[in-house]
Order: structure tokens, then C-alpha cells, then sequence
């Protein structure tokens, strides 16, 4: 399984977000001497006891934080190797963590290292994407089937919010992206893939799902895959996988991730 902590500051779906390693600057340690980042913060998560990884990387995307795949492959944002030990401890204990209240108690502590700040990535202009003529109407039966499930199933209790189509979710057949800042749902997304493949049948129990996590973070409840998200899913009659749909956190540094599940 693999997991991500998503930093979203202009989120766009494009080639130009996807994660490509990043040529890395050297840092100068006492002396003048240059290291390299990925080397250095590689040293010092291990020093921390970071468990063992075929591959260690770092990049500067601005959506992905940390993500690892355990015993294979590690991804990390560079700008931590500015943090302290403190916020690379916590680094540490949430990739060893097996509990989500254990993960929850020390992603805080590095979510708030400004990460971005240390190794920015090319800016961008913030721009929404453009939706085809083609994906409207989809977009519009996806926007009804949420305001007729917020009423069947959640009292009509949740907030509206954008729908999107995906075409780079590959293992993932939906979304749901938080605000860090205020814990606030901003956005679902759907696998393109899921609906050509599956189906509409499918992608209304996908909806479903996300709007499960949606009505989590709107109750001020664990956004998660836990007992309380599995109950509340065989109540509804959906299944309640945890393998290809996941939870996107954002981080918001500009008005102002947590793991993908």
C-alpha cells in the first residue's frame, strides 16, 4: 500500500505536478563543504531510525509531501532537510506507526514545517481547469448523484463541492482532498479510467465512498478507512475497500496531507 502526504498550494491536474524526481542543490555544511540533499536527509532520517528502503528520493512537488511504498521506495519533499530533528523524528514514527491515532498525534508536527518554503518548486499561475465539453454532462450526473445521496444518506447534511474527472488516477478510483487548515472538504475527484471500465454502477458506490470521508471531515470525525468508515459503508451497501479509493489531505500555505488510505 502506498501512502501520501499531499502539500496543495495550486492544485492542477497536468504533467507539470507528477512526480518526477528533481535534480537536487547541495547544502553547505560547516566549512564550505557541499552535500547533497537527498544524501544528507537520507542520513539523518536513518540516524532517527527510518526503516530500510531499496530507494530514497526527494522532489519538490508541491502536492506530495511524503509518500512511501514500505521496504521499496520512499519519496520526500527536499525543503526537510532545513527541519530540525524534532519534525524529522516525527517523519520517523508516522512511517513506522501501524495505528491511525499514532499517525494522527505526529503528522501535525511535520505537516507544520514549512517544507516548501526550504526548496520551493517553479511557481505557477493558479488557474482552474478547464472541463471539455465532452466531460459536462458526466460532471453534471456526477453533481446530481451527490445532492440525491446527501439526501437519501446523510440527512442533506453536506456541503456542495466540486466534482472532477481524473485521467492520471491509475490505482485510485476516487478522491476526496481536505484542507488542512480547516479540515474542510475542497474537492472529490473520479477516476476517468474507473467510469470508462466499470461503469456508472461502480462509480455511484465510489461516490459514495468519498462522500463518506466528505461527511468525516464535515463532522469533525478521523478521515479514514477505520470501524466507524466500514460501518457507516455496509450501512449504506457498499463495500468498504480501502485499496484503490483514497484520502488526498491537503495542506493550504496560501489560506491556508495525512496519508492516501
Amino acid at each position: 500500500m502506498q501512502l501520501d502526504l499531499l502539500a496543495d498550494i495550486c492544485p492542477v491536474e497536468s504533467a507539470a505536478t507528477a512526480e518526477v524526481p528533481r535534480p537536487a542543490r547541495p547544502v553547505l555544511e560547516p566549512g564550505g563543504s557541499a552535500r547533497d540533499p537527498a544524501e544528507l536527509l537520507q542520513s539523518r532520517l536513518r540516524g532517527l531510525g527510518l526503516p530500510p528502503f531499496a530507494r530514497f528520493e526527494t522532489h519538490r512537488n508541491a502536492q506530495v509531501m511524503l509518500s512511501w511504498t514500505p521496504g521499496k521506495r520512499i519519496r520526500i519533499h527536499e525543503g526537510y532537510v532545513g527541519a530540525p530533528d524534532p519534525v524529522l523524528d516525527a517523519i520517523v514514527r508516522f512511517v513506522k506507526a501501524t495505528r491511525q491515532s499514532a499517525r494522527a498525534a505526529v503528522r501535525r508536527v511535520f505537516l507544520a514545517f514549512p517544507a516548501e518554503l526550504h526548496a520551493p518548486s517553479p511557481s505557477r499561475p493558479c488557474s482552474p481547469a478547464a472541463v471539455s465539453a465532452a466531460d459536462r454532462p458526466i460532471l453534471e450526473q456526477l453533481r446530481q448523484l451527490h445532492e440525491l445521496f446527501n439526501q437519501q444518506h446523510f440527512d442533506g447534511v453536506l456541503g456542495q463541492i466540486p466534482i472532477r474527472l481524473s485521467g492520471r488516477m491509475r490505482t485510485r478510483l476516487g478522491e476526496v482532498r481536505l484542507d488542512r487548515a480547516s479540515g474542510r472538504p475542497t474537492q472529490i475527484g473520479i477516476s476517468r479510467r474507473h467510469l470508462r471500465r466499470d461503469g456508472w454502477e461502480a462509480v455511484r458506490d465510489t461516490l459514495l465512498h468519498e462522500m463518506i470521508h466528505q461527511w468525516q471531515a464535515e463532522t469533525g470525525r478521523p478521515v479514514d478507512h477505520g470501524r466507524g468508515f466500514r460501518d457507516h459503508a455496509r450501512r449504506l451497501g457498499i463495500e468498504p475497500r480501502a485499496v484503490l479509493q483514497s484520502v488526498r489531505l491537503e495542506i493550504r500555505r496560501t489560506g491556508r496531507p495525512p496519508g492516501t488510505m
